[in-house]
């Protein structure tokens, strides 16, 4: 590690990799991404090709292990989020970890307690929070009564590892996890919640309405089975906001995703504590926790 810049290691040839967070190490200031991994090693190599990276290891152990690799990125399939992070975390990497850190809160804290028994840096890679739009939009809003957040797009049978409980798919940990994590953002954690869900192996659909303190409300929508919509509504004293592509808008101009890479490189190049903290994304977990007990009998 230069003083400037964080050498990275991409763990997993995914298409958030190739497609986001490659180009935002790319272009980052303060880091780059120096090598990569896969289960396919054509697949990898491929990628590195089209993007410059120098080193393809054939497995994540090699990767991890890697002695010119400063920080990892888990772009791994939901289930191998907990492991992957401790292996990184135990060879003395940081980790910059694809949402949802965990599948439930426990997972969550045990990543949190490696991270701060290796003195390592963990970040949970939730891009939007950097975008600038929507960090105005939380700095400004005030006297909120109501937020309603939905994500949702149509998951095609094509061998796709979100349909398959024990890799960790369903609706609620892949998209679930913005609109739950945006209300907790803007209004803090609820004080009720009623959620139901329709499963078809997975969760296909999980629907919510969440309490709050203030008085506030807020109501979720997570979904597989719809076009892709994405949609957040602020309704405060008086004003009223919507946002359009909450969540994934990017180079438009802004790039969050470069955003936060350099945030989370910054962190680490400086010692400081990093901006998406470890007790936030704890409590997310155990929202979705508190979603997935709500609506019923699942899994």
């Amino acid at each position: 590690m230069t003083p400037d810049r964080l050498r990275v290691g991409v763990l997993g040839a995914a298409f958030i990799a190739d497609r986001a967070l490659i180009p935002a190490m790319l272009a980052a200031r303060n880091a780059t991404p120096v090598a990569i991994a896969s289960r396919e090693p054509a697949r990898a190599e491929a990628m590195a090709a089209r993007h410059g990276i120098a080193t393809v290891h054939r497995t994540y152990e090699a990767l991890v292990s890697d002695p010119d690799v400063d920080a990892v990125y888990v772009a791994l399939a939901n289930h191998a989020h907990r492991p992957w992070t401790l292996a990184a975390l135990e060879a003395g990497k940081h980790v910059l970890c694809e949402k949802p850190l965990g599948l439930n809160a426990s997972e969550v804290q045990e990543m949190a307690a490696a991270a701060s028994k290796h003195r390592r840096t963990l970040m949970e890679a939730f891009m939007y929070r950097f975008h600038p739009r929507m960090i105005a939009l939380h700095d400004t809003a005030r006297d909120v009564r109501h937020l309603h957040a939905a994500f949702s797009f149509t998951l095609r049978e094509d061998g796709d590892y979100r349909w398959r409980v024990e890799l960790g798919g369903g609706a609620l940990l892949d998209v679930g996890c913005y609109t739950l994590d945006l209300a907790r953002w803007f209004l803090g954690e609820p004080t009720s919640v009623h959620a139901v869900a329709r499963e078809v192996g997975v969760d296909m659909s999980v629907a919510t309405v969440l309490g709050f303190g203030t008085g506030a409300e807020a109501t979720t929508w997570a979904s597989f089975e719809a076009p892709e919509h994405q949609v957040m509504e602020l309704v405060c004293a008086d004003s009223v906001r919507r946002v359009e592509q909450p969540f994934t808008a990017w180079r438009d101009p802004h790039d969050p995703y470069q955003l936060m890479v350099e945030a989370f490189a910054a962190s680490v190049l400086d010692g400081s504590a990093p901006p998406r903290s470890l007790d936030d994304s704890t409590g997310t977990a155990r929202l979705m926790d508190r979603v997935r007990l709500a609506a019923g009998p699942t899994r």
